[in-house]
Parts: structure tokens; sequence; C-alpha cells
């Protein structure tokens, strides 16, 4: 018999009621009938120990998952590295519970990635990791895609815009401070306050230094390059900062670059940078 697509199966589940959503949910609890087990018939022992039972074969089977994709991001080519027996134990004892195949491949190159180079992933992202939500794992997406790093420096900033700090042209405009405008392009501050409560992004944000007039600054993101250079002496960058545990976690995503947003913010430096 052929299976089912899996869009086929979503537009089936689609108008699927409440109530029968819920009574679904029996088969979890040990509370629905299945091959020749019958609840009604059963103590409630007896439907305790059917329930860890599909708990334990789901579990058994989320591993299996997580094992074998780890297997594809795992190379041939290069020494391995025995893993920590305690994290190890606690990677295994976390990712049994993951059941989402979007956020197993996150597992499964964690894992690839540890026995290439142990220490990469602290335990801590892990624990992080296990509470995140698919919807909080696609704005980490969409914030990585947006993010950029300056020059040679190794960690992602979210740039929020600029301000003007002193000298004699903030006397004539109407705001010293310069947006980037990332809610128009789907990065909301809800979405930032998400990632914060998730602790993937610092609570408040950050500036950098005084930037210099004509240095050069790179800014690199994922797909695109962005080279620019201050007008004046009296300008800085304010953006979000990733935690440490955010930046692990930017090691796994995929992001996809945003086309428009890299244009939007490319005209909103050339008020007063250089823009190449």
């Amino acid at each position: 018999m052929a299976e089912n697509h899996p869009k086929q199966a979503d537009k089936t589940n689609a108008g699927v009621s409440a109530r029968k959503k819920a009574l679904l949910l029996g088969k979890m609890l040990g509370l629905a009938s299945e091959d020749e087990y019958r609840p009604s018939q059963a103590s409630i022992g007896e439907r305790s120990q059917f329930r860890l039972q599909k708990n334990q074969i789901l579990h058994q089977l989320n591993l299996e998952t997580i094992f074998s994709l780890a297997l594809n991001y795992t190379p041939s080519d290069v020494t391995g590295e025995d893993l920590d027996p305690d994290w190890s134990y606690q990677f295994f004892q976390m990712a049994e519970q993951i059941s989402s195949r979007r956020m197993q491949d996150l597992w499964a190159r964690i894992l690839a990635s540890e026995i290439v180079k142990p220490g990469k992933f602290s335990l801590r992202t892990l624990a992080i990791l296990k509470q995140l939500t698919q919807r909080e794992a696609q704005i980490l997406e969409k914030a990585l895609g947006m993010s950029v790093k300056l020059n040679t420096e190794t960690r992602y900033k979210l740039l929020n815009g600029y301000r003007i700090q002193g000298g004699i042209q903030q006397y004539f405009r109407k705001t010293s401070t310069v947006n980037v405008g990332l809610s128009k392009f789907g990065l909301p501050y809800s979405s930032i306050l998400t990632l914060m409560d998730a602790g993937i992004l610092h609570s408040s944000e950050f500036e950098t230094g005084i930037l210099e007039k004509n240095a050069a600054i790179l800014l690199s993101m994922t797909e695109h390059h962005i080279k620019i250079s201050p007008r004046s002496n009296n300008l800085l960058f304010s953006y979000y900062r990733f935690t440490p545990v955010g930046d692990e976690l930017c090691i796994l995503v995929q992001a996809k670059a945003d086309n428009d947003f890299t244009k939007a913010l490319a005209q909103s430096l050339k008020v007063d940078f250089n823009v190449t």
C-alpha cells in the first residue's frame, strides 16, 4: 500500500474537530484501544505500563533517527574523538525526547560536530535547545540571516541601527538615531523578546565604540558583504548581542539571506556612510 504524502496527511487532518484531536491524545495515555490492547479491560497499572512502553518505543525511534542523521554529517576522512561520558549521557537523555524532524537534524549535527571536535556545545546549550520550539528556531534562523560580522570578528551582531554622538551635524537632524527597520522584514520586537526569553540574545542593547572616520568596515552576512566607511567621527552602531549559548546555536542554524533586508540596510547606511 502506498504511503500518504506528508502534505496530503496534513490536508486530511486539517478539518479534524478539536474533540477528535483531544480523543487522539488518548493513545499517548494508553486510553485508546490498539491491536489486542483494550484499556477498559486493563487495570490502571497495566495502562501505565502500556503508556511507558509506547514512550520508550518513541524515544528509541527518536534516538535512532538522530543517530542516522548524524552519520550523514560525520566525515570519514577526519580523526574522531571520544565523547565526554557525562556530556554523552546528558545528550542522549535529552535527545530521546526530540520528535520534530527539523529539530532532530539540529541534534544530529551537534552529535557529529562533537565526535569531530568535542567541547563545541555545552550542556547548557543542549538544555536550552531541548526547550526550543520550532517557532523559536525559525525566529533564530530569521535573526541570523539579518545579522552581520564586523571586519574580522567571529561573532554575529544583530544591528538595530546607528546614532550620531556629538558633532555639529546632530543639531541639523530631527533625530540623532537611525533604525534599520528589522520589523519591516519579519523580525518585530516581539520576536527579539522571544529570543531574549529563550536565552539566545542578551536582554539589552549594546553599542560599538565611536567609529573612525573614513575607516573601512566590512559587514559580512550569510551570503553578502557590504563595505562601508563613516563620513564623520561621531557615529556608532547599536546592536543586539547573542549570548554564549546563542553563539553556539548560530553554528547550527542554516540561515537564509534576506536580499530585501540587505538592500534596505545598505540604503539606510548611505545617509552617513560611504557604501560600496
